[in-house]
C-alpha cells in the first residue's frame, strides 16, 4: 500500500513538472523555436533513473525505475548516455545511446536519443535492440530533467511518459 501511495506522489510530482516546463516554455520571451548552435561542451550528468507514466494503465506495469545513469554533454546539441535500471517489465535493462537536441523551445532542448536497450523479455529474449526515442530537456544550472517520450511496440514494449532526474557533477 505504501509502495501505491509513494508512486501516486511520484506521479502527481511529474505531472506538475512537466506543467511547469510547459508553462516555462509557452511563456518564453524572445525567441520562442531557435536552432541551437553546436559548440563544444564538457559537463557530466548522473541520474537515477526514470519515473514512467505509461499510457496503457491496466497492464500493471511498473511505473518506477530507479538506476544509475550517466549522461556526457560534449556539445551544445549531444551528449552520451549510458545507464542501468529497473525496467517496466521488472527486470533489469542497461541502455547506451547518443542525445541529439539541436532545437530550442523556449528554456527546453528538443530532439531525441538514438541507442539501444536490453532486459526486456518480450523483446528479443531479453537481448538488445535499437531504439530512436524523442526527448525534451530542460537544464538550469546543477539539475536537470529529461522527459522521452516512449513509443509503444506491438505487445513487446509498452509507450510510456518517462522523466529523468539528472545532476551536474562536472563541468
Amino acid at each position: 500500500m505504501k509502495q501505491r501511495a509513494w508512486a501516486r506522489r511520484v506521479a502527481i510530482l511529474s505531472q506538475a513538472t512537466g506543467a511547469v516546463l510547459l508553462a516555462a516554455a509557452s511563456t518564453a520571451q524572445a525567441q520562442t523555436f531557435s536552432m541551437i548552435e553546436n559548440q563544444p561542451l564538457s559537463e557530466t550528468w548522473l541520474n537515477a533513473g526514470f519515473y514512467s507514466y505509461h499510457f496503457q494503465r491496466d497492464k500493471n506495469l511498473n511505473d518506477s525505475n530507479p538506476g544509475l545513469g550517466a549522461e556526457y554533454r560534449f556539445s551544445t546539441v549531444a551528449s552520451a548516455t549510458a545507464g542501468r535500471f529497473y525496467n517496466s517489465d521488472r527486470a533489469y535493462s542497461n541502455y547506451l545511446g547518443v542525445y541529439y537536441q539541436p532545437f530550442r523551445v523556449g528554456p527546453l532542448r528538443v530532439g531525441a536519443v538514438v541507442g539501444g536497450f536490453n532486459g526486456y523479455p518480450k523483446m528479443r529474449d531479453g537481448g538488445w535492440f535499437p531504439a530512436l526515442i524523442p526527448t525534451v530537456s530542460y537544464e538550469y544550472e546543477r539539475v536537470g530533467l529529461n522527459i522521452a517520450i516512449v513509443p509503444s511496440y506491438k505487445d513487446r514494449l509498452y509507450g510510456a511518459l518517462s522523466f529523468q532526474l539528472k545532476l551536474k557533477i562536472f563541468e
